[in-house]
């Protein structure tokens, strides 16, 4: 008998054990929130966080997607141009034991050549990315408060937020524990630290200008130390 079909939304095991929903709010443990979220493969986004599960509202297009697809696009640029970096998309990242986020984007080290993170036997990425990005509404959003929080202290290095609402782009650097704003060059360009040549200019983001953004990218990709980076990867044995 399908449980589903006579008012039992839990999902079920081969052997017929039930496993209750995911919800929001939920207080579980790591494996407990894999085992829920393995057992709805039509739920496609949920977030463990200080051990809380978070589950995001439907996806607008020019609130998320429209944004989320030209991050994708410029971080995909950059790692076609560097062997030995890899991006993910809306990837989950097993941080630590009671947070296990799903971010919009990121962009790791791969970890035969020196990254912070391993892939694990079931596919998951373990460990913090060296760079993460989210795509989030306004300065009040979780992205910038409870989950940054989770983010500095697990030790990713480079955090980007799009706040879409409000027009606006923040990247931060860790530095001594602490997240600081990554200050714009004199052309108004943001510049990683942590990957040399990942050129941002943040206001063609911001108007969808994307033929400037991978414009600008691409003399990142062209610069010298992005030569050097690219070179100290491909040393890596």
């Amino acid at each position: 008998m399908n449980p589903l079909l006579h008012g039992d939304p839990r999902p079920t095991l081969d052997d017929g054990a039930s496993i209750p929903p995911l919800e929001p709010g939920d207080r579980l443990t790591r494996d407990e929130f894999e085992r829920r979220y393995h057992a709805m493969p039509h739920l496609k986004k949920a977030e463990l966080i200080e051990g809380i599960v978070y589950m995001p509202s439907p996806v607008r297009a020019y609130r998320h997607g429209t944004p989320h697809s030209h991050l994708i696009t410029w971080l995909g640029v950059y790692r076609a141009s560097t062997p030995g970096v890899e991006s993910a998309d809306n990837t989950t990242a097993r941080l630590d034991m009671d947070n296990e986020p799903q971010p919009d984007a990121m962009l790791f080290i791969e970890p035969e050549r020196g990254g912070t993170v391993r892939v694990s036997p079931d596919d998951y990425i373990e460990g913090a990315p060296e760079f993460v990005a989210e795509v989030s509404s306004s300065s009040v959003s979780f992205d910038l408060h409870t989950k940054m929080n989770v983010y500095r202290r697990c030790g990713i290095k480079e955090y980007l937020v799009w706040r879409v609402l409000d027009r606006a782009i923040d990247w931060f650097i860790l530095t001594a524990g602490a997240y600081e704003p990554l200050a714009p060059d004199a052309d108004g360009l943001l510049k990683s630290r942590t990957f040399p040549g990942l050129w941002l200019d943040p206001q063609a983001l911001l108007t969808g200008d994307l033929a400037r953004v991978l414009a600008v990218v691409g003399t990142g990709l062209a610069s010298s130390e992005h030569g050097k980076f690219a070179e100290s990867l491909r040393a890596v044995t």
